[in-house]
């Protein structure tokens, strides 16, 4: 049997044999159906990762998740289409440009008609329900497999921060014009035009935090991502041996990080570590955005009354333009 669950970016040689299927399905299958019967290689992948592709397991969940969201895609791709006067070579060079935008705010709530926000309308609940869907299995599959939750959870705190933008926040606004377009540059400046709209998103500090746990996780996972290859030639990678037999891998790796830092993280513990920081970066991000225009509505004149930001003086500075008061709210930034 090949032991391809050891291969790595260092691996020069490529083992290939009989594909591994994986542990035989029993009465306990949760999803229903089955999963494919083959497994192909790829040499490609087997220079970043395992080499096998396959079996691939959908289920009744994923099944629905891929045609709600093929739907989505779908109808949010024709529109872009349409607007180019569907010309395809127009399509290909504007398609960063192109955008599918919400109802505008005259419609509040309601269903608007289909060209002034109603196709976004269809597509965000066929969106919605895609990317619920396969939450769903990847908490089904983790059942079945008898494994912890985690993935889930952590699939659950980005799908936090999806809510929040597409759904809870425009619910509490009163108005489905405050979603966030369907586009890459619209998105980008729906991003720029929000900041600037509520007296710029640097002054909330669940920005801020969101961003902490962003870097955190990359020097979380760097930190542990080059340590692990570090001592991957005295079998590093295989995690859990080194948790119960951790051998010279371990053993150098707790000593770099002692003699580096004062102490290291536990072979298990730097995991959680990373999963915590990961988590949080949406879940904290998504709390500053649900706040926004909700109960804050300007950043700038809440971080300077809460002392999160200094009273900038002279010609741009907060005294310049008055007090909170005087402006009803609206300060340097603001709209």
């Amino acid at each position: 049997m090949a032991y391809f669950e050891y291969q790595n970016i260092f691996t020069q040689v490529q083992v290939q044999g009989e594909p591994e299927m994986g542990m035989a399905q029993t009465g306990e299958n949760i999803l229903g159906g089955d999963r494919t019967r083959k497994a192909t290689f790829s040499t490609l992948i087997g220079w970043i990762g395992n080499a096998q592709i396959g079996p691939i397991y959908l289920g009744w969940a994923g099944l629905i998740s891929l045609a709600t969201g093929t739907l989505w895609f779908n109808i949010v791709g024709l529109n872009m289409l349409s607007q180019v006067g569907w010309s395809i070579p127009e399509f290909v060079r504007q398609l960063f440009w192109l955008a599918l935008e919400p109802p505008g705010p005259e419609y509040g709530l309601s269903m608007p008609p289909l060209n002034d926000g109603g196709w976004y309308i269809i597509s965000s609940f066929f969106l919605l329900i895609s990317v619920m869907s396969w939450w769903l299995r990847t908490y089904l599959l983790a059942a079945q497999h008898k494994m912890g939750k985690h993935i889930a959870w952590a699939f659950l705190a980005a799908i936090w921060l999806f809510l929040v933008l597409g759904l809870f926040r425009p619910v509490l606004m009163g108005s489905w014009s405050e979603a966030v377009p369907y586009g890459i540059f619209p998105h980008l400046d729906w991003t720029t035009a929000f900041s600037i709209r509520y007296g710029n998103l640097y002054y909330n500090p669940f920005h801020a935090l969101s961003i902490v746990f962003l870097y955190g996780s990359v020097l979380l996972f760097a930190m542990h991502g080059a340590t692990i290859l570090a001592v991957s030639r005295y079998g590093g990678d295989r995690e859990l041996e080194q948790i119960y037999d951790r051998g010279t891998a371990s053993e150098r790796a707790g000593l770099f990080w002692r003699w580096t830092m004062g102490f290291n993280a536990t072979m298990e513990g730097i995991h959680r570590w990373a999963w915590w920081f990961a988590v949080l970066t949406p879940i904290t991000g998504g709390i500053g955005i649900l706040l926004t225009g909700t109960v804050v509505d300007n950043w700038f004149i809440w971080a300077i009354e809460h002392n999160f930001a200094p009273e900038y003086l002279g010609a741009y500075g907060y005294e310049a333009y008055g007090t909170y008061a005087d402006f009803g709210g609206i300060a340097p930034g603001g709209n």
